[in-house]
């Protein structure tokens, strides 16, 4: 079997592509007009993801950015703040969005490894700045935490931050792109994570392998309202039962695999840590997503992402030192053995870096 054969593209998952049987849910799915909240397929999505959640409603939206930014814009008036951590996507990834769009600022406190901090959280929020400083309306946590490597907020953590936050007259958004992950390595229900936030975000196009489409999910009335700042911000969509039928099929199909990707991450992981142990610690890989510290090892991260995608691993740089890999369901066993002796034999290769 040549390289090329054994390519992992492991970039992100957002890279999954639809299954012969989740393009036959496609093509058969019943529609209607969205905007006019007629179609079927999409309400069906809508009604089962706010019953997996806890919450009363849900709105589907095609982006999981744009259900983040739905998801501060209900709660933080123009002028006021969210805060959240350092490492957090609706700062890092979103392009401004909630200044931009929303007039909403934010500050942060620094995240390690991506853990939510509560103590850090309500440290830094302003809830009696009167007439002199910006007030805190919203915190923001994400589970599992991408740019900290995959990470499963504690649920008690999560528990403990929103009834501080509801204690100061804050609310608590919660960005689970990736909670269906965080749900299949621990085995908390997901309605125990969504009774955590007002509001919660969920991703149907990362390992779930809907080719598109979130959902965000609240109150009946929160979500009236994100109907029409959905439509403001220009994601009011029609017959988009077609998508909505991707989702479906993912969850009734796609959910329990998510942990084959869990075991494939931590199986490199290890490897790693077994040659090369200053790169990662293996017992903080939570979930499908690997970030390894090259630094110690020699190499500057862009110089090993070139040299892994030479010898078909592809990731991606988080930054001058860390490099990222995401497993999905495009990703399988071979191509993780692959994976495995690449990033090993590239971290051995060179003298460590000195001090």
């Amino acid at each position: 079997m040549s390289v090329t054969d054994l390519t992992a593209d492991l970039r992100s998952d957002t890279l999954t592509r639809p299954t012969p049987e989740m393009r036959e849910a496609m093509a058969g799915a019943p529609v209607g007009d969205d905007v006019y909240g007629e179609d079927p397929t999409v309400m069906a999505l809508q009604r089962r993801v706010a019953d997996l959640l806890g919450h009363e409603d849900a709105l589907f939206t095609p982006t999981g950015s744009m259900a983040n930014q739905l998801g501060v814009r209900l709660h933080v008036a123009p002028g006021q703040e969210l805060v959240t951590d350092d490492l957090a996507h609706v700062l890092r990834a979103e392009m401004g969005a909630a200044a931009v769009l929303s007039g909403i600022s934010a500050r942060s406190y620094p995240a390690v490894g991506g853990l939510l901090d509560v103590d850090a959280a309500m440290a830094l929020a302003v809830t009696e700045g009167g007439a002199y400083q910006v007030g805190t309306a919203c915190v923001v946590v994400e589970n599992t935490h991408n740019f900290g490597g995959g990470t499963v907020q504690p649920l008690e953590a999560m528990q403990d931050l929103h009834h501080r936050a509801h204690e100061r007259g804050m609310a608590v958004h919660l960005d689970g792109a990736r909670l269906w992950n965080a749900h299949v390595a621990t085995g908390v229900p997901l309605a125990d994570y969504g009774a955590c936030a007002d509001t919660v975000s969920v991703c149907l196009s990362k390992g779930l392998g809907a080719p598109v489409g979130s959902l965000l999910v609240g109150s009946r009335d929160r979500m009236a309202e994100a109907r029409v700042w959905r439509k403001r911000f220009g994601g009011g969509m029609r017959q988009v039962g077609i998508l909505a039928a991707a989702g479906r099929h993912a969850l009734e199909h796609q959910l329990d695999r998510l942990a084959q990707d869990h075991a494939r991450c931590q199986r490199v992981a290890a490897a790693v840590a077994g040659a090369v142990p200053e790169a990662v610690d293996p017992a903080a890989v939570h979930t499908n997503i690997l970030v390894l510290h090259v630094a110690p090892a020699g190499w500057a991260a862009s110089d090993f992402i070139e040299a892994a995608g030479e010898r078909g691993v592809l990731g991606y740089a988080t930054g001058p030192e860390h490099v990222r890999f995401v497993w999905h369901l495009d990703v399988d066993d071979a191509q993780t053995d692959h994976t495995a002796a690449v990033l090993t034999e590239l971290l051995t290769s060179r003298e460590p870096a000195r001090g």
